[in-house]
């Protein structure tokens, strides 16, 4: 069975002790891996037909198939994506800056789900992604946490949106940062663009010179614009574009790409004695053995397969005698010379 995801997908198998197994990452179109494999089909009674038995009553079972319990975790595939604390304006830098229309409000996550709208500054296009809100402690699943923070493993280059009325926009900057780099230490490295909005404000317009001198301390540079009148807006998609285009793709991989390949099955055949009862136990559970050990007729193909696998000979060494029984799986009969 093939089940078809979307661009993006990465595919996590669930261990018993409850860890993750990462298993592959889906970013390219046509792409497969195998997350479990098939059983093998039994061999219906033409298998056996020879010219002295053309209608043999025989078949054999299938093999059961592997199982394994997988998560398919999206995360959107983007260029560039926006950060930043609830209400800081990033619905409305999205719409100022692609044709997306996001749900924009004056009260915190608005936006419950990654919005993505494309960007075509100097002809040049690039995917921009809005990320809803990061709240402290983010990275422990508060807020919209976990659902989000993954998305934005993938883009290139991040957008750090600051709100101009915050009492101090560059602790804003680090906290947010914090929530990135506890979450994934390589969010931390990715190359960012701080900017100021709602310079529209006059009371964020007052504090330009400040809020600017705050950043030079802290050593970063940063980019003054009104999401909403669409002042700087421009200068700052032209700034991410070139940005994107120092990065390589080959930087933004979630992980290494693997493919899960089963191991081959383990054909060892062991075997126990309890009284009279000699049980064999294999991982491969005799394909070809009959369905109906217990018929006459079937004794020949059993004894066939028992020999091919090596425990007629196992067995007449450990002292099986005419008439002891020997189970195998759900399958008894009695032994024969």
């Amino acid at each position: 069975m093939v089940i078809a995801v979307p661009l993006g997908t990465v595919v996590w198998q669930k261990l018993p002790d409850g860890g993750d197994n990462f298993l592959a990452d889906l970013e390219q179109a046509d792409q497969r891996v195998v997350i479990a494999k098939g059983g093998r089909g039994g061999l219906g009674n033409i298998h056996f037909a020879s010219s002295v038995n053309q209608a043999p009553r025989t078949a054999t079972s299938g093999q059961a198939g592997e199982e394994s319990h997988v998560i398919l975790e999206l995360r959107l595939i983007a260029d560039a994506g926006i950060v930043a604390y609830p209400n800081a304006g990033k619905s409305t830098l999205l719409a100022r800056a692609t044709a997306a229309r996001p749900k924009i409000a004056d009260y915190p996550f608005t936006t419950l789900e990654p919005v993505l709208g494309v960007v075509e500054p100097d002809r040049h296009r690039f995917i921009l992604a809005e990320i809803p809100g990061l709240v402290d402690g983010a990275h422990l699943g508060r807020g919209l946490g976990h659902d989000f923070l993954r998305h934005i493993t993938r883009t290139r280059v991040i957008i750090h949106l600051v709100n101009g009325t915050s009492p101090s926009p560059v602790d804003d900057m680090i906290k947010v940062n914090n929530e990135l780099a506890l979450f994934d230490s390589e969010l931390a490295k990715k190359p960012q663009l701080v900017a100021v909005n709602k310079i529209d404000l006059p009371e964020v317009r007052a504090r330009i010179d400040e809020i600017k001198k705050e950043f030079d301390r802290a050593g970063v540079k940063v980019w003054f614009v009104s999401a909403a009148t669409g002042e700087g807006v421009a200068e700052l998609m032209n700034a991410t574009r070139r940005l994107i285009d120092e990065v390589s793709p080959g930087e933004i991989r979630v992980r290494p790409l693997k493919v899960f390949r089963p191991q081959p099955i383990d054909t060892t055949v062991h075997w126990r004695k309890e009284d009279h009862t000699f049980i064999v136990t294999s991982p491969e559970p005799g394909r070809r053995l009959p369905q109906d050990v217990s018929r006459p007729a079937a004794w020949p193909q059993l004894k066939k397969e028992l020999s091919r696998l090596g425990i007629i000979q196992a067995l007449t060494e450990a002292g099986i005698k005419p008439g002891d029984t020997v189970r195998w799986g759900n399958r008894e009969w009695e032994w024969q010379s």
